[in-house]
């Protein structure tokens, strides 16, 4: 199958998918095209330029393509993408001193030929520098459901326009490892079984330029025994196709991809390459007998570019798109295996939302009811609890009363006999001032009597 035959296969699988949308009983038409004889044709009639209208109508609206470059910091993810393309990106160095995972996403515009691409590079900063690592996969799942997500509301509205949504779904992923020779990690295993149903991992060796191809070899073994073994599902090259099934399939032999990347040029002979310059020799990056790059490359960008477009659309957003529908209701079939329109499904959600909407409007009404009534309850006890404070501080305040009341006839009475004392006081000091003056008197007048 030619990469023109897949464009039409893919064109018809989307035509039956709108039919399916809309309500058209796909198995039996597909059943009529069945029976419908092949006709030979007496001349040229042209619908073999269908791939041809094809080819030029993409070429017109040109193609996205979002890579996810998961690493730790400083393994040379920038820098490999920068010789991908032939190209500098923007990139700045990260520091290994991040809180926890963030994606950052950059979008380029790019043209070879007359070709446009539109490339999304998503790099992973601070991957693994956590020391919890715990979740540091938790934000990169996130993200690739988060795209997900948006394309299958955009694919939902009524009013779609999907011809020129910017498809931000990740196509590709390069699982940077880490060239110790030895093992994957524990992080990198967790990692990609995670991440395995929901995008198409692509591991590779980074820097492999420090460890001799003797360990190399051996560490490219020991890498797939442990995917397997743990049950890590990396992406498999198509062999589908005959035009690239032999190269594919040879490919898929050498996998996990051992690459150098770099953007200098050192001068090999009358020429100038991609390399890195050592004290003990030069390292080509484009020389198939030092490293994977012009494999990965190959594999990546010029032949399965679109079968990993197609992959992440037909697999890992359908399993997405499925499970999404699934958990909100919708199904294809009952559980006597009849089909079931969308009609019946939205129809019967509903009456089950209304349902549990009643159901817990009652809930609410009848605890709304329970906290008036614990509430009523409590504000009585209070008020009896006030009434009996009340009568007690009544009952106090009329002893107090009867004893100031006490008190009061008391300090009248002893006013009253204080008062009767006093008059009887100032009476008897009149009596004795009164006798006193007549004493004298008489005897003034004995004295005067007598000289006279």
């Amino acid at each position: 199958m030619c990469r023109h035959s897949l464009l039409v296969s893919t064109v018809f699988d989307l035509a039956l998918v709108t039919r399916a949308r809309a309500g058209v009983d796909v198995q039996r038409h597909a059943t009529q095209e069945k029976s419908v004889r092949p006709l030979s044709l007496s001349g040229h009639v042209g619908f073999d330029g269908l791939p041809h209208q094809l080819v030029n109508k993409s070429t017109c609206q040109g193609f996205c393509f979002n890579i996810l470059c998961i690493g730790e910091t400083g393994i040379g993810k920038s820098t490999l993408m920068n010789t991908l393309f032939n190209t500098n990106f923007e990139s700045c160095e990260s520091s290994h001193f991040e809180p926890k995972v963030k994606l950052s996403a950059k979008t380029y515009d790019l043209q070879e030929g007359n070709v446009r691409l539109k490339l999304t590079i998503v790099n992973t900063v601070g991957f693994g520098d956590q020391m919890n690592k715990q979740q540091s996969y938790q934000h990169i799942v996130d993200y690739i459901d988060t795209q997900f997500e948006s394309y299958l509301q955009e694919e939902l509205k009524i009013k779609r326009s999907l011809h020129n949504y910017h498809d931000s779904r990740i196509h590709a992923c390069l699982y940077f490892i880490a060239p110790s020779g030895h093992s994957l990690k524990s992080l990198d295993l967790v990692t990609m079984k995670k991440l395995d149903s929901k995008v198409n991992i692509i591991p590779v060796i980074a820097k492999a330029d420090t460890i001799s191809k003797s360990e190399l070899q051996k560490f490219k073994l020991k890498i797939m025994s442990e995917l397997v073994s743990n049950g890590v599902q990396i992406y498999q090259f198509p062999t589908d196709d005959e035009t690239v099934s032999s190269i594919n399939s040879a490919m898929n032999g050498i996998l996990p991809f051992a690459v150098v990347g770099s953007t200098e040029e050192v001068k090999i002979g009358n020429k100038m390459v991609k390399a890195r310059q050592y004290p003990w020799g030069v390292v080509q990056v484009e020389n198939e007998s030092h490293c994977d790059f012009v494999k990965l490359r190959e594999m990546l960008i010029g032949v399965n570019m679109e079968d990993l477009r197609e992959q992440t659309h037909t697999q890992h957003y359908e399993l997405y798109r499925r499970c999404k529908l699934e958990e909100m209701g919708f199904k294809d079939t009952d559980p006597e295996s009849k089909p079931v329109s969308l009609q019946e499904t939205y129809e019967f959600k509903r009456q089950e939302f209304q349902g549990e909407l009643q159901r817990r409007e009652e809930e609410m009404r009848q605890s709304f009811v329970q906290r008036v009534k614990e509430k009523e309850m409590e504000l009585k006890e209070k008020e009896r609890e006030l009434q009996s404070r009340f009568e007690q501080l009544k009952r106090l305040h009329q002893e107090e009363k009867g004893k100031l009341e006490e008190k009061r006839q008391s300090l009248e009475d002893e006013v009253n006999v204080f008062s009767n004392k006093k008059a009887a006081a100032e009476l008897l000091q009149g009596q004795t001032f009164n006798s006193s003056n007549s004493n004298l008197k008489k005897d003034k007048d004995r004295k005067n009597s007598g000289f006279m």
